[in-house]
């Protein structure tokens, strides 16, 4: 009886709070440990070499079972990046002129094993906008008269329905076109009309015809990979500059591969992400959600992409109307000055108000990572394309036909176009525009802040800049 009404007493004592929890162990503790901590065992570790933009390297020590997205992860802590999901590891075949994102799951060790001892290969560090951007957009992928489905499927089908077939392992739409195909041991091209199938590539030897005695095969995908033209038609002789080609994994010599070229950019973005949905499924959406999912916790298969805002601590609303409300501020006077009363663009100072920017030194653009000095218009146009076709890929360069202008370089709907910022001069003051004179900006500086408020006289807002980072 005493022990019990001891133990009572024990009980009834209200417990102290400890002042230093961190020290003490928590029930999740080894949970942590294990998954945090490198595990007791050792693993073999190898060197690699990672390159930039600007062909600096770094050499990093890694373990043998290190993925794409896990060296790109380290890169970025070491670097000192800002997360913001887009950073890839890319793989350069540079004797052949060819290139690849390797995907987010790829052991880079298996990567690296396939290349032969006489190629010159090489993991490239850097940005991808467009490596999932066909789950957030699939209309621009996907144009209608490249795609058919089988019967069982409903003819009316949404675009965000196709994805969802794409990803069902017993339903795949049929992907169908002409391409050029470089015949086997010769230096001609043959165009011919090919359909992409969940057993492989075919071509016709009749035309269109579908039917089976028609349809010859071509290659599968399980055992190779599928990599991007990045000359052009320099080495292979393509008749276009959309060339793409399949590569086995083992290495072997050039007659192994199996080379194509489309006669646009749209039909080969939608061949080439029709082959990886088709080679990875539902590994390739996975790999999209992951970032979403370590943040929310919540499982791939009931969640929707997440457009990520990034909000100021300060005033979590107030910062976003700001900046709606300096858009249309920018917009109204844009459209009711004249061109003697406008005389620049407002900035957002340290505090988040619009302050006026002086006219300070014409050369200010050169600091920024967007601006590039002194690179043609093939460089400006490859370093786009190295960064993803999504719309808003932009960057700002010299001009090479008038030494005093500028050209903006921006993709949209899978392009590539050029405007012209054509500098003015007015009571002595220096300006810059893209609309001969209707909006006008004091530096570079202040009109690619613009610009990526107010779309004005381009096709869609400035988003993403093309940057050399080195690593």
């Amino acid at each position: 009886n005493r022990r019990k009404k001891k133990d009572a007493n024990i009980l009834e004592i209200s417990s102290i709070p400890n002042p230093f929890p961190e020290l003490c162990c928590s029930p999740f503790a080894s949970v942590l440990s294990a998954s945090l901590l490198p595990k007791v065992t050792s693993r073999k570790k190898q060197v690699i070499k990672v390159y930039s933009e600007d062909d600096t390297s770094r050499a990093l020590e890694v373990p043998s079972d290190i993925t794409a997205r896990d060296l790109c992860q380290l890169l970025i802590l070491k670097n000192h990046y800002i997360d913001d999901h887009s950073w890839t590891l890319f793989e350069q075949l540079t004797h052949r002129g060819l290139g690849r994102a390797i995907e987010d799951h790829e052991l880079v060790m298996e990567v690296q094993s396939n290349w032969g001892v006489e190629e010159e290969s090489r993991l490239y560090f850097r940005k991808y906008y467009a490596k999932y951007e066909f789950f957030k957009n699939p209309v621009s992928f996907f144009p209608d008269h490249m795609m058919s489905f089988s019967s069982e499927t409903s003819a009316a089908i949404s675009h965000s329905g196709i994805l969802q077939i794409f990803l069902n392992s017993s339903t795949y739409p049929e992907i169908h076109g002409f391409l050029h195909a470089k015949e086997q041991g010769k230096k001609s091209w043959k165009k011919m009309y090919f359909l992409l199938r969940r057993s492989g590539l075919y071509f016709s030897t009749k035309g269109t015809s579908k039917e089976p005695r028609h349809l010859q095969f071509f290659c599968e995908f399980s055992n190779s990979d599928m990599y991007m033209s990045l000359t052009g038609k320099k080495i292979s002789g393509s008749p276009t500059n959309y060339g793409f080609c399949f590569k086995p994994n083992k290495s072997g010599g050039t007659r192994d591969v199996k080379q194509l070229c489309a006669d646009d950019e749209q039909s080969r973005t939608c061949w080439m992400t029709a082959v990886r949905l088709l080679k990875y499924g539902m590994q390739l959406y996975q790999n999209y959600m992951q970032p979403y999912q370590v943040r929310s916790g919540c499982s791939p298969l009931n969640m929707t992409p997440m457009k990520i805002v990034f909000h100021n601590t300060a005033n979590k609303y107030g910062f976003n109307i700001l900046l709606n409300a300096l858009a249309v501020f920018l917009l109204a006077v844009t459209s009711s000055c004249s061109n003697s009363q406008l005389r620049g663009c407002l900035r957002l100072n340290s505090h988040g108000s619009p302050t006026a920017v002086p006219n300070i030194g014409m050369s200010i653009h050169r600091s920024q990572s967007w601006f590039h000095h002194k690179i043609s218009r093939d460089e400006a146009q490859r370093l786009i394309l190295q960064h993803g076709l999504v719309d808003g890929v932009f960057l700002v360069r010299d001009s090479q036909s008038n030494p005093k202008t500028f050209v903006l370089s921006l993709s949209h709907g899978l392009k590539i176009k050029h405007f012209q910022i054509v500098p003015l001069e007015d009571d002595g003051k220096l300006f810059y525009t893209l609309d001969d004179g209707h909006t006008r900006f004091t530096d570079l500086i202040q009109l690619v802040e613009f610009y990526q408020l107010n779309k004005g006289v381009l096709p869609c807002k400035l988003k993403h800049y093309c940057a050399r980072i080195a690593v």
